[in-house]
């Protein structure tokens, strides 16, 4: 999936040759429009989302661990807090 920018025929030719899916909005001067779903390129928006507000925790934006498996531990309390915090929200 990607943005409008990335709308080229050898783009989609060599995603399709790697077996992938280019979920990508055609642009609008296009004369042949490829298969687009709104609603997979929303899905996206959320995880885009979700690791923006990931990266406000200053340990995991600047990977301040040395250690993967302390950095997928921070990871993993991060998203436990955002979690929380958007369960608190609706509660």
């Amino acid at each position: 999936m990607a943005d409008k920018a990335y709308d080229a025929d050898r783009i989609r030719a060599s995603l399709r040759e790697k077996g992938a899916f280019a979920n990508i909005p055609p642009k609008p001067n296009r004369r042949s429009k490829p298969y687009f779903s709104t609603w997979l390129y929303r899905e996206r928006n959320l995880i885009e989302r979700f690791f923006s507000r990931l990266k406000h925790f200053r340990r995991v934006a600047t990977r301040y661990d040395r250690q993967a498996e302390t950095f997928l531990d921070m990871v993993q309390l991060a998203s436990m807090r955002l979690w929380l915090r958007a369960y608190e929200a609706t509660a």
